[in-house]
């Protein structure tokens, strides 16, 4: 049992909470809860190894009975180093650390979203949420948008990471892969374009979402195939990053439906 906040294992989950630059240089991501660490499992993403408090509920019993059929390493620790080892502020009792291992990009694809400079964690994880909702295939992050392993994204994304291919990409290599897939590239931009329900999305598209204070960068601007925009007629000037983008993504896929 890990009864020290000092105990070297808990530094590094510490640290691997705090700058991407730990999480890089250790190829190492933490997820928390029961849900995430279900959805790890499901998907064949095995920790390097769980921690938990010696008191767990029959679903997380469970849970930790699967990864150790797996061959999975744990660790029972004290309610007080759980604490000192979450980044939340009420612990579910479990936790794990996996390696960080992005799926690879589909062959073909044919649906792409773009985050261009979303920098809030809460609206990243949402976005890629949607995204996996949405059948979206992969993911491309431009520097300057939030870390996609920091442990808020990867709370809101509820089990996005592994369902998504997700990659850093700068502008110039996001505009040769959507030449090489013919992938239309799109961009969200209030006002501009067309209304995003009178637009045509059902051909093979890249969807550029930027931030709200600044839209998308002038690079994938000026790269931009077309522009779609939502109608606000109770006169707000703009939405969020992850409704905007939840909209459209949504909109792909009813109209591929149709």
């Amino acid at each position: 049992m890990i009864t020290s906040t000092s105990n070297p294992r808990i530094k590094q989950i510490r640290a691997l909470n705090g700058r991407p630059k730990e999480r890089r240089d250790a190829g190492l991501f933490v997820i928390e809860g029961v849900r995430l660490c279900e959805e790890a499992l499901a998907a064949g993403f095995l920790p390097e190894i769980v921690l938990h408090v010696e008191e767990l509920d029959p679903r997380a019993s469970a849970l930790l009975d699967a990864f150790k059929a797996k061959g999975v390493d744990s660790e029972v620790v004290t309610d007080d180093v759980m604490g000192a080892a979450s980044d939340t502020q009420t612990p579910q009792g479990i936790l794990a650390v996996l390696p960080l291992r992005a799926l690879p990009r589909p062959k073909q694809l044919d649906f792409v979203l773009v985050a261009d400079q979303v920098r809030d964690p809460g609206n990243l994880g949402t976005l890629l949420r949607s995204a996996a909702a949405a059948g979206v295939q992969a993911v491309w992050l431009h520097p300057g948008t939030a870390d996609a392993y920091s442990p808020k994204v990867v709370r809101s994304a509820m089990g996005a990471h592994f369902r998504l291919s997700i990659e850093m990409l700068g502008y110039e290599d996001i505009r040769r892969s959507c030449t090489m897939q013919g992938l239309r590239l799109l961009l969200a931009a209030v006002g501009q374009g067309d209304a995003y329900d009178a637009a045509d999305l059902r051909g093979p598209l890249a969807l550029v979402v930027g931030s709200e204070a600044e839209g998308p960068g002038a690079g994938l601007t000026a790269a931009a195939d077309g522009f779609v925009h939502i109608p606000m007629p109770g006169g707000f000037e703009s939405l969020n990053a992850a409704v905007a983008g939840s909209i459209l993504m949504f909109e792909v896929v009813r109209q591929r439906r149709v």
